[in-house]
């Protein structure tokens, strides 16, 4: 009997070594996981939850995929966010939460796991929903993000509210269709920002029925064909919730596609615990 891929989502998970604050909201925090050994110091990989920016999904989910971040070698921080469904989520503060979470993390990391977070701007792993805020974040303030690893990633708000994807998810977020607020569809959502100026590798399962990986191909091809550098990592046998799953099949492509990004930093020793 073949296993729930959605067990991922509740599957337990070691407790963090600490939680830090970046705002004074109780969502603005993030978990943070202190690497394994004794390795130099090393980026913060800031892993960006999905749950399609709804309330009922935290990063508690991230959890067997920070434990396993971090036992490669990596200082791992899981963000919090608000969002749609409890007040002050939506636009525009779930966005502009995780863009001030990104850039306060690093230091905030540093200080509480000393000697273990390099001086540098984070990589972000973003999942579905968390793969959008991942891409938006890259697009606002690339100054503060060396490089982003998008998992399954709603890369373009507009094609994901025609699909009417999770049942009015975009909507939920942005407070309407692009007819109705295109300010707020032109500045949050990624497709709106190519070429990326930020190193990017998209990682999407064929068999996902969430996020169609449509989304990510059109997405790639629109960023390659304006100049950028993105590239596309299509898994034929995966599906949605694989790509956050350490015990699937899909997860050394993660780690590979996250590796490939660590190792090309200035700066950083290419010997990464990660190989």
């Amino acid at each position: 009997m073949l296993s729930d891929p959605r067990e991922v989502l509740t599957r337990p998970s070691p407790p963090p070594d600490a939680t830090v604050a970046y705002g004074d909201h109780p969502d603005q925090l993030a978990d943070l996981r202190r690497p394994a050994g004794d390795g130099p110091a090393r980026p913060l990989v800031v892993v960006v939850h999905g749950g399609f920016w709804r309330a009922e999904y935290d990063r508690a989910h991230t959890g067997p995929m920070a434990a396993a971040l971090a036992a490669l070698g990596h200082p791992v921080a899981q963000i919090e966010y608000r969002r749609t469904g409890q007040p002050g989520g939506g636009w525009p503060h779930t966005l502009t939460d995780v863009r001030t979470g990104v850039a306060a993390l690093p230091g905030l990391a540093a200080a509480a796991l000393p000697g273990r977070v390099a001086p540098v701007p984070p990589i972000l792993i973003g999942h579905s929903a968390g793969g959008h805020l991942a891409l938006y974040v890259a697009a606002r303030a690339p100054e503060t993000v060396a490089g982003v690893v998008a998992l399954a990633p709603v890369a373009d708000l507009a094609q994901a509210y025609r699909l009417d994807l999770d049942g009015g998810a975009v909507a939920a977020l942005l407070g309407g269709s692009p007819e109705d607020v295109p300010d707020r569809y032109a500045d949050a959502d990624p497709s709106n920002f190519v070429p990326t100026r930020t190193r990017t590798v998209v990682v999407h399962g064929e068999q996902d029925l969430q996020v169609p990986a449509s989304i990510s191909r059109s997405w790639v091809a629109a960023d390659r064909a304006a100049g950028g550098t993105s590239t596309l990592i299509e898994l034929p046998e995966c599906e949605h919730f694989g790509l956050i799953d350490p015990e699937a099949a899909a997860w050394p492509r993660v780690t590979q596609a996250l590796r490939s990004l660590h190792d090309d930093l200035p700066g950083i020793d290419a010997a990464s615990p990660t190989r």
